[in-house]
């Protein structure tokens, strides 16, 4: 029997992001997505080293890679109508969840059960990778102001708030040793 799980993922190429925004450079699913996956890896190292930390930091990118994969079958909500007040918010994850487990059908059945830690990580797996979705969000706004696009300006402002606001020593630590690179040029970061 053939599974139509990974030609689902390979859609997310497909799922355009920041649809409210005017933007310079569009960004789809799969690019953002790989980028938190880079950035929750990195959080979860920093835990691991600098604060002590025991967790699978491979897990954790991988958790990242899925994290938005339900996009595929509900778009991106813009934040501003995800998180408009408590109702919205979740009736929106729980439509989320439904079209996860919808994806999970589309497995062969005997690797099912192998999405169900991807899909419904620990807590600590959750807010790392909440954080890097964060920060990739707080990273498009710096790159779209560098590009003489004021349109994002109080998303970076926000973002960077909620990102602080998560009072993670991790995702400090990537802000304040990461950060800046982000608006360099080619050529400057050599």
């Amino acid at each position: 029997m053939s599974s139509h799980f990974y030609a689902m993922m390979s859609r997310m190429k497909n799922i355009e992001r920041w649809g409210l925004m005017r933007n310079t450079r569009h960004e789809n699913l799969s690019e953002h997505t790989l980028e938190v996956a880079f950035i929750a890896h990195a959080l979860a190292l920093i835990k691991n080293r600098r604060f002590g930390g025991n967790i699978d930091a491979n897990a954790v990118a991988v958790a990242a890679m899925f994290h938005d994969t339900s996009e595929i079958i509900t778009g991106d909500m813009p934040t501003p109508i995800k998180y408009y007040n408590a109702d919205i918010k979740n009736v929106y994850k729980e439509i989320e969840s439904i079209a996860e487990d919808r994806l999970i059908t589309l497995l062969p059945e005997d690797l099912r059960d192998d999405f169900t830690p991807i899909y419904n990580p620990d807590d600590q797996t959750k807010m790392l990778v909440k954080a890097a979705d964060k920060i990739s969000a707080l990273i498009k706004c710096i790159e779209e102001r560098n590009s003489g696009n004021q349109e994002f300006r109080s998303a970076e402002a926000s973002t960077l708030k909620a990102i602080k606001d998560l009072n993670m020593p991790e995702a400090n630590v990537f802000l304040e040793e990461f950060l800046d690179s982000y608006s360099l040029t080619l050529d400057e970061l050599k």
